[in-house]
């Protein structure tokens, strides 16, 4: 009999690893790094529960590091089949995966040189090297049609909203030739956002796989650009610089986005802008360059000649670490962007050092930020936060937008899965912490009467044929 084991991204946002077994082969839907709190993040370290060398094929929803970012570690212990992906999403890992790794490095060389690791000497989990050899096992499928990955395994993916190539995934399992259709939302994006298309509604399946990263929450209604001209404007008027922790895929771009239009429409002043992040400079090249994810609305600004929607004026584009600590330098209002987004590692961590004792300063918070992080601390009011081996003070203020998430909300996950034109057997509730889980598993039950379980880690189900 089929079945499905959950290997990542159950009970937590992080991690998101699915194995499927038909007729003696194993497809492994999606590759995640665990990110967060210590325990998490030493599974990544600790035997894999399943032998890499017993996978036959890897499929992935989309480029997010926890989503693809065990991928190097996964050949490195002894995976040696495809790993299939979109053009967009297999360019996105080409700069992802390298970039992952050369952080771990940076971070391992870092702690070995101040002394303060248990590890003698510390390691990253892979290495650049390790990273690129990995992406070479990559191979390209559609970005919307049909792929037959084997007798027992086909895939068809969807747009999902959520970042540049991001698909949901229907799976059609064949075994003992009965078909059992598997959905697997990835990350459902938002309605009516700038830049990327809207997620693309399912029909049926009979067993889904439904993310709950906002299961229990909605983001907020006001205007992004009100808010982000409100942050920008009052933190100028103290003299201060705004720090943007941001995902180097899709948040920055967004942040560029709307930076763009505010100051076209002269609702903030012009500002040096700093990009700090050489992977999300690259990114930003191929938003560019994968107009099939484009909304109207950009390729209307595109098309009628009004530049490049994600240009904005004094962009400093610093790739290299001397650009990176000259901004240190600076002490006139302005706004530095860098990675990572929940403040677990690069290069931001070095501007919240800097500007977190400040008040004149503000650190705005544009998306998610899980349980263990140093940007969950941050968003929970901590008072000081630990950075390379020491305290330093919280005075800056901190400020989360929700409007900015690239994850649906609460709201934005019903909508989605009020497509099914019939129920699904089984839904799956994944990648979310606990009291989102509960709160969305109660909100399906009570709005569909669909039968809703919440997987444990490691937990394995059948998939039984229709």
């Amino acid at each position: 009999m089929a079945k499905i084991t959950f290997l990542g991204a159950a009970g937590t946002v992080t991690g998101s690893k699915y194995l499927v077994e038909a007729e003696g082969k194993r497809l492994l839907v999606d590759c995640g790094l665990f990110q967060g709190s210590n325990e998490l993040e030493q599974r990544n370290w600790n035997k894999p529960p399943v032998d890499p060398s017993a996978v036959d094929w890897v499929v992935l929803t989309h480029a997010h590091i926890d989503h693809t970012g065990y991928i190097p570690r996964l050949v490195h212990l002894g995976y040696r089949g495809p790993f299939y992906a979109n053009a967009a999403t297999n360019e996105l890992c080409q700069l992802l995966l390298p970039d992952s790794a050369h952080l771990q490095e940076e971070d391992a060389q870092y702690i070995a040189k101040k002394g303060y690791s248990t590890h003698k000497p510390p390691l990253p989990l892979y290495t650049v090297a390790e990273s690129q050899a990995a992406v070479k096992q990559f191979s390209e499928i559609p970005r919307a049609q049909p792929f037959t990955i084997s007798p027992q395994f086909s895939v068809r993916p969807h747009d999902a909203g959520h970042i540049l190539g991001s698909s949901w995934l229907e799976l059609t399992i064949t075994e003992n030739g009965k078909q059992i259709l598997v959905a697997f939302s990835g990350d459902i994006g938002r309605y009516n956002q700038a830049i990327l298309k809207d997620p693309e509604p399912p029909s049926r399946a009979d067993y889904l796989l439904c993310e709950s990263t906002y299961g229990d929450r909605d983001h907020p209604t006001g205007s992004v650009a009100d808010e982000l001209a409100t942050v920008i404007n009052d933190t100028v008027k103290r003299g201060g610089v705004i720090v943007i922790p941001a995902f180097a895929v899709d948040r920055t771009q967004m942040i560029m986005y709307y930076l763009r239009e505010l100051v076209n429409q002269k609702r903030i002043p012009v500002l040096p802008v700093y990009v700090d992040s050489p992977m999300a400079i690259n990114v930003t090249d191929l938003y560019v360059r994968h107009p099939e994810d484009h909304d109207s609305d950009y390729i209307n600004e595109e098309q009628h000649g009004l530049g490049d929607p994600l240009n904005v004026k004094l962009v400093h584009l610093t790739r290299t670490v001397d650009d990176s600590k000259r901004i240190n330098n600076v002490t006139t209002p302005c706004i530095i962007v860098s990675a990572s987004g929940m403040a677990t590692g690069g290069r931001v961590l070095h501007h919240l050092a800097k500007r977190l004792p400040d008040s004149r300063n503000t650190v705005l918070l544009v998306g998610y930020q899980a349980e263990g992080t140093k940007g969950r601390a941050l968003q929970d009011g901590a008072k000081s936060i630990g950075l390379f081996g020491q305290q330093v003070p919280v005075r800056a203020q901190v400020v989360s937008m929700g409007q900015l998430s690239a994850h649906a909300g609460k709201s934005e996950l019903l909508r989605w899965l009020s497509g099914f034109t019939t129920p699904p057997r089984q839904t799956f509730l994944v990648h979310g912490e606990p009291v989102a889980l509960n709160s969305l598993r109660d909100a399906v039950t009570a709005r569909f009467k669909w039968p809703v379980t919440i997987p444990a880690y490691l937990q394995t189900f059948d998939l039984s044929p229709g």
